[in-house]
C-alpha cells in the first residue's frame, strides 16, 4: 500500500519511468547501494525527528550523519528520532521505506545540503524494496521540502570523535 502510495504520488508529477523495485531489500543504504549498484553516499535516506505534534524528515546523503548540535542550532529542539511505531503513524511509511512523496500532514520535510554534491542521488519509494533516480532539484521540487539546510556531518567524522 504504501510504495502504491508513493509510485502514484510519483506518477501523477511524471516520473513514473524512475522508479524501481527490487527482488531484493533495499531498506539500508548498504543494501540499497547493493541492489542499485552504486556507492552509498548517493542513497537519499530519510531520518524522522519528533517535533512536537508533528515530525521533521531530513533526507540526507548515505554517507552522513545528523550532527545534534546542528539540528538543535537549525530547528530549536533536540534530535530525537522517532520510534519505529511513530513513523509510520506520523511519516505515513514503514521504517526501511520512508521517502518524501505525499507524506501525511503536519511532517516538515528538510534536504541536507549533503545531496547538493551529486548530479542524481536515490530515495526509496515507499518500501523496503524501491527507489527513485532523481537530481537534487528533482528532489527538492517532488518532495515538498521546506527548504535546504546543514544538519549534517560525514560519518567518518563520527567515527573518529
Amino acid at each position: 500500500m504504501a510504495f502504491e502510495k508513493a509510485e502514484k504520488y510519483l506518477s501523477d508529477r511524471g516520473y513514473a519511468d524512475r522508479v524501481q523495485t527490487f527482488p531484493v531489500s533495499s531498506a539500508t543504504v548498504e543494501l540499497a547501494a547493493r541492489a542499485l549498484g552504486t556507492e552509498p553516499a548517493r542513497i537519499a535516506k530519510s531520518l524522522t525527528f519528533a517535533n512536537g505534534e508533528g515530525a521533521i524528515l531530513v533526507v540526507c546523503a548515505g554517507d552522513v550523519k545528523v550532527n545534534s548540535g546542528k539540528f538543535k542550532q537549525v530547528f530549536g529542539v533536540k534530535a530525537k528520532m522517532l520510534t519505529f511505531d511513530q513513523v509510520h503513524s506520523l511519516i505515513g511509511y514503514d521504517v526501511g521505506g520512508v521517502c518524501p512523496f505525499g507524506v501525511n500532514p503536519g511532517v516538515a520535510v528538510y534536504l541536507d545540503e549533503s545531496l547538493k554534491r551529486f548530479d542524481h542521488v536515490y530515495p526509496a519509494c515507499g518500501s523496503d524494496n524501491s527507489a527513485v533516480k532523481l537530481t537534487p532539484q528533482e528532489l527538492e521540487q517532488l518532495s515538498g521540502s521546506i527548504g535546504w539546510v546543514d544538519v549534517c556531518v560525514p560519518l567518518v567524522e563520527n567515527a573518529q570523535k
